[in-house]
């Protein structure tokens, strides 16, 4: 399973699904990530919330212990307005991910992509609470 920059986000910063449910993925799923998510991660970490740079590296090097990390397949520009979802979208593809978790509405609303569900932290929590 693929998360994007916003889960991890509000995994690291706020308390709520996200950490819940980040927890439950570590442990029963296989969590893959990009270089691309990373840095997103640690830019908006440093810029949105205020932690140093060093609180930054610490969050990052963790989940590359924890995680996969892939190289973005390649997706046509013309798969997803927009193109700086890409990346999350290639990550899933290279990582051969069943699902992909956002809280970015329009990722979510496309709802698949080439065989990579995409959901919510709300839908899959949900969807592990009934046992799927």
């Amino acid at each position: 399973m693929v998360l994007d920059t916003n889960v991890l986000l509000a995994w690291v910063a706020t308390h709520g699904i996200c950490e819940g449910l980040l927890a439950i993925c570590f442990r029963d799923h296989s969590v893959v990530l990009s270089d691309h998510i990373l840095s997103e991660l640690a830019e908006h970490y440093v810029g949105k919330f205020k932690a140093t740079s060093e609180q930054a590296a610490i969050v990052v090097d963790t989940l590359r212990k924890q995680c996969e990390v892939v190289e973005p397949a390649p997706v046509p520009i013309e798969a997803f307005a927009d193109i700086d979802d890409l990346p999350i979208l290639g990550t899933a593809l290279a990582g051969q991910a069943e699902f992909l978790i956002t809280g970015d509405r329009p990722l979510v609303e496309l709802g698949d992509y080439q065989g990579v569900t995409i959901l919510s932290p709300r839908e899959f929590y949900d969807r592990i609470r009934a046992g799927e």
